[in-house]
């Protein structure tokens, strides 16, 4: 049984078939492997951070300097 790559593994990972491919020294059927490879652990890794996100909470202190938790909202740039 295979156990789960982390979200840096599968980053570094990545990095690694950007790097390849972007040398241009692999061959059309490399590449394409290569290429389908990347895109899984890219799709991978954006599950990740979605799970992540969902996960963090921040610490908001109200007027009377209580603290309370609540979701973490991402800002929309």
């Amino acid at each position: 049984m295979s156990k789960e790559k982390t979200f840096e593994e599968s980053l570094s990972e990545l990095e690694k078939i950007a790097t390849n491919l972007e040398s241009g020294q692999l061959g059309l059927d490399e590449a394409i492997s290569e290429f389908e490879k990347g895109i899984k652990l890219s799709k991978e890794c954006s599950q990740k951070l979605d799970e992540a996100e969902k996960r963090i909470n921040i610490l908001v202190q109200d007027e009377n300097g209580n603290l309370a938790e609540e979701n973490f909202v991402p800002t929309e740039d």
